[in-house]
């Protein structure tokens, strides 16, 4: 091979970088990160592309993807760099909410040391809940297969950020229509179950595989980490399970 514009050698690339040689010659071996070409005599040689490269693997191992769902989310990825950035920022802010709740709640319980002497069960109970949730933020992956896995990861930022907050207006709406007794079979229940299957809709992007999977996640209540909670109380599950039952007699 021919020396790419303005290579580097592995150990330059390494300095530059503060990635180990031994990670790059790591790296390599997957077939995640190989060098642009090598010298007469064998040694690695690194440029601009390898650069890009390695930014998006470090920053997908950064908020938890394993280096096996790496190689298939950029094996797969025909992103332009705007919309590989785009899709990095969201989901490092993402990363970024959960460690703030870790640091209010550490925050919180300092200072109930501080002025009692002693950590507040609630306040250490918070934190352990906070940082369970981010550890156990990949047991949902087990449902889906790696080619669904690299899809969920490649929407579109505004079309995530569009459904999160669909879910952050309808779930209020849900449960208050259970609290206030609402007729499962009345039309306000049906434009309530319409939006949840538009929501749900937008999430499995019409890829049954994902549908299947989201159902399967579900279903699966009783290994479900002690640290996810269901989105809906129980009796706002009630109301759903009910108004879809008055619904689809309706439609028959």
């Amino acid at each position: 091979m021919n020396e790419p514009k303005t290579a580097m050698h592995i150990q330059e690339f390494s300095r530059r970088t503060g990635v180990t040689v031994r990670t790059l010659h790591h790296y390599d071996r997957l077939g995640l990160l190989e060098p642009a070409g090598r010298t007469a005599v064998g040694y690695r040689l690194y440029g601009e592309a390898e650069l890009v490269r390695l930014q998006q693997i470090v920053t997908l191992k950064f908020i938890g993807c394993s280096l096996g769902e790496i190689k298939a989310i950029l094996a797969g990825s025909s992103a332009d760099l705007q919309t590989t950035f785009a899709l990095q920022r969201e989901a490092l802010q993402r990363r970024r909410r959960v460690l703030d709740r870790a640091i209010m709640a550490v925050e919180q319980a300092q200072e109930q040391v501080a002025q009692t002497g002693k950590a507040d069960w609630n306040a250490l109970r918070q934190i352990i809940e906070v940082v369970e949730m981010d550890n156990d933020k990949t047991w949902m992956r087990k449902y889906y297969t790696q080619e669904q896995i690299q899809e969920l990861a490649s929407r579109d930022p505004k079309l995530k950020s569009e459904g999160e907050a669909g879910w952050a207006e309808l779930i209020p709406r849900i449960e208050a229509a259970a609290k206030a007794g609402v007729d499962p079979a009345s039309d306000e229940a049906r434009a309530l179950l319409e939006r949840q299957q538009e929501l749900i809709q937008m999430f499995t992007g019409g890829n049954p595989g994902i549908q299947a999977g989201l159902e399967k996640l579900y279903a699966d209540k009783a290994n479900w980490p002690t640290s996810f909670k269901s989105p809906f109380s129980q009796a706002a599950q009630e109301f759903l399970g009910a108004a879809k039952a008055a619904h689809s007699k309706a439609c028959r």
